[in-house]
């Protein structure tokens, strides 16, 4: 194939059926979010380059895809646009634009593509849906808990099972840091170590440690504590410092909120997750289910992200799922492919057979008119197969005469003639 008939790199098309499983996915889990009172948003699909610049940090600013001035300005080679890296920044432009004109706080989902120039490689696109969830405007946990239990009913409408929340907080993590007596100017890349226990061993885990400036007994114990199972351990050493008391209540906080509301067993407190502690404030955590590497979804509090993103400065968490790497996860069902309820053979009073389908459309089932050159029957039936159609009707010289319709089931190949006025009502019968 020629490389202009590809796609970009990093780019892919979506042809009918993966359309409409997408869409599937994507209704499934708008439907959840508005359940719980989450209102969705849209913003463009492009963003002035100052809204973003400056905001996301060094390494995301890099793979921001950059919009070049137009018209006269274009030799400039300057660019004043930008593709939209995600969805936060958005949000907290829209919060500083409508301020009170929103409701307080402020619930919102969005679903839809955002963009990174990153390198493409197996799995990872340059162009790409994101499903994201946000409470703006509520300090309370009653938040949390609820941006997790509608992160968990959006996962299990796209089917995925046994879903388990892996529980933290920054906080927490702070107070960990305290009482293994870290000293502050290595905090950052400690808990940058920590947060590859899960792909890496623990030996290499501590060696990493070591080499980063901390004591190697030091590390041996942090590790030690932080991978087993039972976490009483490194629930007394919070319990030593303030940070790690206050950490230790937000997350238990949460486990109590979601406990009558999800099964026994989905949310558990993880002290060695770690999660992107430039912005996270408070609870934070991570999704994982059984067949899916690595998380499906993930989320916390990010208070005074938003008044860092150029917004009002207000207590907000969110949540995000992977709706992608879940998609892909999933083969396609033969039950997404979607055909025409009603295929129209053309064999002559082409008013009729148009009359007869704006009826049928009327009666809201999906109908194809043939519209090739060919006028043999079996020609015209082929057309109907490859369009998935459930009936096909024929309405050749015969019927004509006879002011009668065939319809022919495509599955059994039945045929049954109906009077042409009783048509649309039949097919509309035949579907049920």
């Amino acid at each position: 194939m020629a490389r202009a008939a590809e796609p970009p790199s990093g780019t892919r098309d979506f042809l009918a059926n993966e359309v409409r499983r997408r869409k599937t996915a994507f209704d499934a889990i708008g439907a959840v979010f508005e359940r719980y009172g989450f209102d969705p948003l849209e913003t463009p699909t492009f963003e002035r380059l100052e809204v973003f610049a400056g905001k996301l940090g060094e390494e995301a600013s890099a793979l921001i895809f950059k919009i070049l001035k137009r018209g006269v300005h274009e030799a400039s080679g300057e660019a004043d646009l930008a593709l939209r890296y995600d969805h936060t920044v958005p949000l907290a432009r829209v919060v500083g634009t409508y301020g009170s004109k929103l409701p307080s706080p402020y619930k919102r989902y969005t679903i839809g593509p955002v963009w990174r120039a990153d390198r493409p490689a197996k799995g990872r696109f340059r162009e790409f849906a994101q499903c994201d969830i946000d409470t703006v405007g509520s300090a309370s946990p009653l938040a949390d808990a609820e941006i997790v239990c509608a992160v968990h009913d959006g996962l299990a409408a796209l089917g995925v099972p046994d879903v388990q929340f892996l529980v933290n907080s920054r906080q927490a993590l702070r107070g960990l840091l305290e009482a293994y007596q870290v000293e502050p100017a290595l905090g950052e890349r400690v808990l940058g170590s920590l947060d590859k226990l899960d792909k890496l061993a623990p030996e290499a885990v501590c060696a990493e440690l070591v080499t980063r400036g901390l004591p190697s007994a030091t590390a041996e114990s942090l590790v030690a504590d932080l991978t087993t199972p039972n976490t009483d351990r490194v629930r007394k050493q919070l319990d030593t410092t303030e940070r790690g008391r206050l950490g230790l209540a937000e997350v238990d906080r949460l486990l109590e909120l979601t406990a009558g509301s999800l099964p026994a067993g989905r949310v558990v407190f993880t002290p060695r997750m770690v999660r992107g502690l430039d912005y996270y404030t408070g609870p934070i955590f991570e999704v994982t289910a059984p067949g899916y590497p690595g998380s499906i979804a993930s989320g916390g509090r990010y208070d005074g992200l938003v008044a860092a993103l150029g917004g009002p400065d207000l207590p907000a968490c969110g949540g995000s799922i992977g709706v992608e790497r879940i998609l892909a996860m999933r083969p396609a069902d033969v039950t997404d492919q979607r055909g025409l309820d009603v295929a129209l053979t053309v064999l002559g009073a082409e008013e009729t057979i148009m009359s007869l389908a704006a009826q049928l459309r009327a009666q809201g089932l999906r109908t194809g008119v043939y519209l090739g050159s060919s006028r043999k029957l079996a020609r015209q039936l082929s057309w109907a197969h490859d369009q998935h159609a459930r009936l096909a009707l024929i309405y050749g010289p015969d019927e004509q005469q006879a002011h009668v319709v065939t319809v022919r089931n495509m599955d059994s190949g039945e045929q049954t003639q109906v009077g042409l006025a009783e048509v649309a009502a039949y097919a509309s019968r035949s579907r049920c």
